[in-house]
């Protein structure tokens, strides 16, 4: 493959593909869960969600699917998305965020992708992370 056929992450579903489809996107996202739940570190947050984990795994597989550049499971599924929104009765600040982001990055980390998906992965994940927490300090201010 010469490098300017090489996907580049970002360009349609380059990222979607680089974790190895929607297959290997459910597997990091359950994997993200799990380490979130057995994690003393990660457990305040997994404590936040729903007892209903399946539907939350669902639904941040079908978020993700789209944001990564594949179909647009969320919105098929359960309707317009709005991150902040549905965080709303949340409080976020930066250890939340913090703890989101290292938790993925282990979740990464455990299922072996390479340094240069997650070099791009975590910061992209970084902008809506932050946004979410930017609507929490504005409400609970």
């Amino acid at each position: 493959m010469t490098p300017s056929s090489t996907p580049v992450y970002g360009e349609g579903d380059a990222t979607l593909q680089a974790v190895g489809g929607l297959t290997g996107l459910q597997t990091l996202v359950e994997t993200f869960y799990r380490i979130m739940e057995n994690t003393p570190e990660f457990r305040p947050l997994f404590d936040m969600h729903p007892s209903n984990i399946e539907l939350t795994i669902d639904k941040l597989v079908s978020f993700l699917s789209g944001w990564m550049g594949g179909e647009k499971l969320f919105s098929k599924k359960y309707g317009p998305i709005s991150l902040p929104q549905a965080h709303a009765h949340l409080i976020v600040t930066e250890k939340e965020k913090a703890m989101w982001l290292n938790c993925m990055a282990a979740a990464l980390d455990e299922l072996g992708y390479p340094e240069d998906l997650k070099a791009y992965l975590l910061p992209q994940l970084a902008f809506p992370a932050e946004r979410i927490r930017q609507v929490s300090a504005a409400r609970h201010n």
